[in-house]
């Protein structure tokens, strides 16, 4: 009984996927004019966001300790999760604030399966985010090819692991700042966002060099170390510690339960007193 259930959940996530993926094929292909030039404008931004971190890397042959291509590994890495995160969290799922503080719960609370089923799902959009999530693979393959790293099929587990661990800190992060919408939605918005944002903007920096004060804040209040840095020291070699590579999966466990802990209490006290405000902009429909 219990693993027919599982089959059909299983099942049922699939076949949302297939649904938003289509949709998101029809938007692109719906406006070629118009498709292009927001790809192409996607591909621009999301390169010039990583360029400033590769030309210091290519002006001093590498950044501290590490080397011009073990950089290049990083910024691979760090631009596949904002790739995976927008292929699975777009359209205000990643910024969950602006969904609550405009109200727009309510559309997924009346849909027939459970919040985590929608949340995980709606923001399916594989066409439209690959001008994002390919580069960063590309990225990756070039650098681990410059560095002659040894892939085995444990290295790719672990790195498989590791990208969607550091997926889940970005996640458990926008959902812990997020929440707040639930009890103050104007300005858990704007602050949610900038602190989402902020993580995205200094992903891709190594923190080596910083004081254990500063690191420790970056690995904690503000986990972006985990974002890239930690789980990229470990996949090119630089931490050889036997266990350095499930440092990141255990973080992403810990904040996601922590996450998960603020956002149902965030419904609890939303069941009692609901949304005053509503806007439609930047929700599928």
């Amino acid at each position: 009984m219990e693993g027919d259930y599982r089959r059909s959940t299983i099942g049922q996530l699939f076949r949302l996927w297939k649904l938003y993926g289509t949709m998101d094929l029809m938007f692109m292909t719906r406006d070629l004019k118009l498709v292009l030039t927001y790809y192409i404008s996607d591909v621009i931004s999301n390169t010039a966001s990583v360029s400033a971190t590769l030309l210091l890397a290519e002006r001093f042959d590498g950044i501290g300790g590490w080397t011009k291509f073990q950089i290049v590994f990083m910024l691979g890495y760090a631009t596949a999760v904002s790739g995976i995160m927008w292929t699975f969290f777009n359209y205000n799922a990643l910024h969950i604030s602006r969904r609550l503080g405009r109200g727009q719960l309510d559309h997924t609370l009346i849909q027939p399966q459970p919040i985590w089923m929608a949340l995980l799902t709606e923001g399916f959009t594989p066409f439209s985010s690959s001008a994002i999530l390919v580069p960063g693979f590309v990225l990756i393959i070039w650098a681990t090819a410059k560095l002659s790293l040894t892939v085995t099929p444990a290295w790719l587990a672990m790195a498989a692991l590791n990208l969607v661990a550091s997926s889940a800190v970005v996640l458990a992060f926008s959902f812990m700042w997020g929440s707040i919408a639930f009890w103050a939605p104007r300005a858990a918005e704007e602050i949610s966002s900038s602190a989402v944002n902020l993580v995205h903007q200094i992903k891709s920096i190594p923190l080596d060099g910083l004081g254990p004060l500063l690191v420790g804040g970056l690995m904690t209040a503000l986990p972006v170390g985990f974002v890239a840095w930690y789980p990229c020291r470990y996949l090119v070699g630089i931490d050889g510690s036997r266990w350095g590579g499930l440092a990141t999966p255990l973080a992403a466990a810990i904040l996601s339960t922590l996450a998960a802990w603020v956002f149902i209490r965030g419904i609890k006290h939303y069941g009692k007193t609901g949304s005053q405000r509503y806007s439609n902009f930047g929700h599928r429909r």
